[in-house]
């Protein structure tokens, strides 16, 4: 006579239903889940959509690796020093209502940039920064970005922006023209501004009615 299968052997029906369960488990618990609880998400009252110049700045951000030196996601008071560090509150669902991608980021090589725009909003100081940061922070380790601008004898044309270096960082007689790209990401940094609450004034009603 043949002996009973062992109910706990593994075949490969086993195997494979196994995994299809398991990964089934996981698709609804990281995404089905969190998909139906910030569907309804609204973005908070201070928030503005992205202006068409600042998307395509964003999009300058991502394809120069940005994201990897630089989060945007001030952690809470209790989880870290970020709002000591003048990075702002911590962040909230909201805040990403028009991002997509998300570029919440992994790594602080260099600071989180959640709220580099009310910190700095200077168009002057960004872009001679990406041009040339240790100009601005000496012992800086970003990369400096100079194929985002025309270097050139003479002087600026109608309507061009020039970066404005400190002194010695440009050869006498040469001016450094940004280029739209340089323009765009500038103004996608300068709309990182999360001032504002993070909750909408009807929902701390509620809360506090509460």
């Amino acid at each position: 006579m043949f002996k009973s299968k062992n109910p706990w052997e593994m075949d490969e029906v086993r195997i494979v239903v196994g995994a299809m369960v398991i990964l089934a488990f996981a698709t609804a618990l990281l995404v089905v889940i969190p998909y139906f609880l910030l569907d309804d998400i609204k973005a908070p009252e201070g928030l503005k959509p992205y202006t068409r110049e600042q998307l395509d700045g964003r999009q300058v951000y991502i394809a120069n690796g940005c994201v990897y030196c630089h989060s945007q996601q001030p952690r809470d008071s209790a989880q870290g020093p970020d709002s000591k560090r003048g990075w702002g509150r911590a962040s909230v669902a909201g805040d990403y209502k028009y991002d997509t991608p998300h570029l919440l980021g992994t790594m602080r090589t260099g600071p989180d940039l959640f709220n580099i725009g009310a910190r700095q909003p200077s168009k002057d100081w960004h872009l001679g920064h990406l041009y040339q940061p240790r100009a601005y922070t000496p012992g800086s380790i970003m990369p400096a970005y100079p194929f985002l601008f025309e270097v050139r004898n003479g002087s600026a044309k109608d309507g061009e922006e020039v970066a404005n270096l400190p002194p010695g960082y440009v050869k006498e007689g040469q001016v450094v023209i940004a280029k739209p790209e340089a323009i765009a990401l500038v103004q996608y940094l300068q709309s990182l501004n999360h001032t504002y609450p993070a909750l909408n004034s009807d929902v701390k009603e509620t809360r506090d009615s509460n």
